[in-house]
């Protein structure tokens, strides 16, 4: 059998991270996400699919077999057990997490990984709303609604926030802009300008761009859930 290296796990996880939030899965979009030349990432789906963990043709979509999706969710389950640790117990902030956890996810054992786990009392999402794979592979589901959807007066609460860049996490941090933090749209300003929006006491203006990458559970006129989780 072909060794799985740290490389191709990384591969796995940007493909299943891409699906996971809806993304078109393409050789630009998981260049871009690994920050490598296209090239490089045609040779390495080309091996991914000779070991059968990818399905992919040329010009058309690309899959994760069933294989594919086991790595990389246990890949994916060491990356936000490993952020919630650091955040929790090591003090990190929600903006530091990530890229440390890039690069402990390949190093943990399994017994590391259970014993993490356990001491955070077996959590189902990582610091920014991320859901943590459990053992068996079963994922929760996330709210599709975004920040950026909303009309004024609704109301809804932050569950998830995009990881993918510390400056916009720090600023949104800023803004008080967590998950499970109540957040209402004041305004749309006109011309596809950007949301006036309520988070506490506090009022904020938040550009429909970055407004997108919160994910948030909108709640109906009357105070009722209006999506399940």
């Amino acid at each position: 059998m072909t060794a799985i290296t740290a490389a191709m796990e990384d591969y796995l996880k940007v493909i299943y991270g891409l699906d996971e939030r809806g993304n078109r899965i393409t050789t630009q979009a998981i260049a871009e996400r690994l920050d490598v030349a296209a090239p490089s990432v045609t040779g390495m789906l080309k091996r991914l699919a000779d070991i059968n963990l990818i399905e992919h043709e040329r010009y058309r979509s690309i899959e994760l077999t069933d294989a594919g999706r086991k790595v990389a969710l246990e890949v994916v389950r060491h990356h936000r057990l490993l952020e919630l640790y650091l955040a929790e117990a090591l003090g990190y902030s929600w903006d530091e997490v990530h890229d440390e956890a890039d690069r402990l996810e390949h190093l943990i054992s399994e017994e590391f990984e259970r014993r993490i786990d356990a001491a955070l009392g077996h959590p189902t999402f990582d610091p920014h709303g991320d859901p943590i794979p459990t053992i068996a592979g079963d994922v929760s589901a996330v709210p599709e609604d975004r920040l950026s959807t909303l009309e004024p007066g609704d109301s809804a609460t932050v569950v998830r926030v995009s990881d993918k860049d510390a400056e916009k996490l720090r600023y949104l941090g800023s803004l008080g802009l967590y998950p499970e933090a109540d957040v209402t749209v004041i305004e749309r300003m006109p011309f596809n300008g950007p949301l006036r929006v309520r988070v506490g006491d506090d009022e904020h203006v938040v550009g429909l761009e970055l407004a997108a990458s919160v994910h948030v559970h909108s709640t109906a006129a009357d105070g009722e859930s209006s999506n399940q989780v």
